[in-house]
């Protein structure tokens, strides 16, 4: 019976220990604050508030105050997460071969913001953006780094991102911006979050203008369908030197179509070297166009 006594007062005194250290466990676990992070998809910001405050999702055609609309994005986070601290800013986008252009070299250099950059192909699509949002998301929550994530974006392959984060605690809420007419985010996506909250159009407002159309000078000479190809032939010289062969490999299935934002890309550049302007120019166009696929073909 003694023995049987002094065995229980062991068991007790386990079972008190292991309550001490648990009750010191949750004390310290209350005492650390929450942590959040914004993830924002670049393309998924300039395509949509492009178009709801500019009309169009051409980045050329506006310009984006990245710094004021980052402040802006933590304000609101601050004021959502009330007792909770920020860990940083992710932002996610593309460039041509993964080499940051100026204007992502800038949002690089801002304090608390971590710029991560997948790639553009020949169509200037993004590629890899999803899956950094993935590994950046599943690796802060396996690590306890954060307990809630703000994602500013509308691509159903983010679904698989949520799900990674939410499967080790953390919960995502996510971000959209108005849309002038139906809906910009994917379904499933919006099914699979914590929460959601759509961000208006006074929230953008102050941070994009629409760029001035370029002025051409009035009675300017009209220019040959000779001086209009060779340009072409040019700009597409340029192209392949920026972009490699991989992206002609790309857009040679499309001949003799251009992609939209190609084609467009091609529009401007001709007119600043031109200057003069193509539009309504079906002739000139076209010459523009076959000096373009002319030089490529005769590199491939």
């Amino acid at each position: 019976m003694e023995v049987m006594n002094d065995d229980l007062a062991a068991l007790q005194a386990r079972i008190d220990r292991t309550n001490e250290l648990l009750t010191r466990m949750l004390a310290e676990v209350a005492k650390t604050p929450s942590t959040h992070a914004i993830f924002v998809d670049a393309g998924y910001l300039y395509a949509a508030t492009g178009r709801l405050v500019a009309g169009t999702e051409d980045r050329r055609a506006f310009d984006l105050d990245a710094e004021g609309l980052i402040e802006a994005l933590i304000d609101k986070a601050r004021q959502i997460f009330a007792d909770s601290r920020l860990l940083r800013v992710y932002w996610y986008d593309g460039a041509r071969r993964r080499i940051h252009t100026a204007e992502q070299q800038g949002i690089a250099e801002l304090p608390d913001v971590k710029v991560r950059l997948g790639n553009l192909n020949a169509n200037n699509q993004q590629k890899g953006v999803d899956s950094l949002i993935r590994t950046d998301l599943e690796s802060l929550a396996r690590h306890r780094a954060i307990s809630d994530a703000a994602l500013l974006g509308g691509d159903e392959d983010l679904v698989s991102a949520v799900e990674a984060a939410q499967g080790y605690g953390a919960r995502v809420h996510l971000w959209g911006i108005e849309a002038p007419e139906g809906r910009n985010q994917a379904e499933p996506l919006l099914w699979e979050v914590d929460s959601q909250r759509t961000l208006d159009l006074e929230f953008f407002k102050p941070y994009v203008s629409r760029r001035a159309a370029p002025a051409y000078e009035a009675g300017a000479t009209r220019p040959t369908r000779e001086d209009v190809r060779f340009i072409g032939a040019q700009i597409a010289a340029k192209w392949l030197s920026s972009r490699g062969r991989e992206a002609l490999v790309e857009l040679l299935p499309g001949h003799p179509y251009l992609p939209g934002s190609v084609d467009q890309d091609l529009l401007v550049e001709a007119e600043g070297m031109l200057q003069y302007s193509l539009r309504g120019q079906a002739d000139l166009r076209r010459a523009l166009r076959d000096g373009f696929w002319e030089h490529l073909q005769t590199q491939y």
